[in-house]
């Protein structure tokens, strides 16, 4: 069995200190794997959830439409000592994106997560700080995406299991 290829480029993993230009390039990637997590992001209103088998249900919520511009937040909400599922006010991880259509790129405003040693405030220069939860977020997109999470306003035409195992996964 082939190993997954990853979405992102490994070469700006491994660099060293990021650049503006290898951020914006990470920001690119991330909107091309946002749109195929999120098709019809630029029609979508409201709030969405994407279940995939046995999986935490991913959450989508748009918080603003505009002509050029995306708000929205993605999350897990997990379930409660009750076995019901509440929205909690620590979800985790908790992401608020800005995605630039005109510019093909998402922009993370805001991250709340405690799985891995990634923050929003760091004592770093924000460059490096910038990166890092980008670099998250390229990740998370990457592990939802492998997973099989959508949300379309379209419903979905079936898919054969068999390609679907074959097919890679790119951007």
């Amino acid at each position: 069995m082939q190993a997954p290829r990853y979405p992102w480029k490994t070469v700006l993993i491994g660099s060293g200190r990021p650049t503006v230009g290898n951020l914006m390039d990470l920001c690119e990637e991330n909107y091309r794997a946002l749109l195929r997590l999120v098709p019809d992001l630029r029609r979508l209103q409201g709030e969405a959830c994407s279940v995939v088998g046995r999986d935490q249900d991913l959450f989508l919520e748009v918080l603003e439409q505009a002509p050029y511009t995306t708000l929205l937040r993605l999350t897990y909400y997990f379930p409660h000592h009750d076995g019901k599922l509440h929205r909690t006010p620590d979800p985790d991880p908790d992401t608020l994106l800005r995605a630039y259509h005109d510019a093909g790129q998402v922009e993370v405003l805001g991250l709340r997560q405690t799985a891995l040693p990634v923050h929003t405030h760091y004592p770093y220069p924000a460059l490096e700080a910038k990166w890092k939860v980008n670099l998250f977020l390229s990740r998370w997109l990457a592990f939802c995406l492998a997973r099989g999470y959508r949300f379309s306003t379209e419903p979905e035409a079936p898919v054969n299991p068999a390609a679907k195992a074959l097919a890679p996964i790119l951007l």
